[in-house]
């Protein structure tokens, strides 16, 4: 499902686990400069507008394409992970960004507001 907000502003996520569990959340969303918090304390980043974006098993274009991210796509960012290094329309970076239990974005596509790391590295 991802992320979905309806027009009462309640947001309807699907949240995995570093353990792999997936729970799906409703919770009320307070919404500052385009990131998305929900109330169970779940931070969603948007995806670049226009771009459906491919996740990844691992950090890089060399890793299995797992889905592709539909236009106008929210995602949480469990923690973050160096690898092949990729130009998008935030920018050129090796950052790579685990939005699930083994799926990875590369975060020059995700609007997280900074150049650097905004979250745990990856073990």
């Amino acid at each position: 499902m991802g992320v979905e907000e309806n027009s009462s502003g309640t947001v309807t996520a699907d949240v995995t686990d570093v353990a792999g569990t997936t729970d799906t959340v409703t919770a009320e969303a307070v919404v500052a400069e385009e990131v998305t918090t929900l109330a169970a304390g779940t931070v969603v980043y948007p995806i670049a507008p226009g771009y459906r974006v491919n996740v990844r098993r691992g950090p890089g274009t060399q890793y299995g394409i797992v889905r592709t991210l539909p236009y106008g796509m929210s995602v949480p960012v469990y923690c973050q992970k160096p690898g092949e290094r990729v130009t998008g329309p935030y920018g050129t970076s090796n950052i790579w960004d685990n939005i699930a239990n083994g799926q990875f974005v590369a975060d020059a596509y995700v609007h997280t507001g900074s150049d650097g790391y905004i979250a745990p590295r990856c073990d």
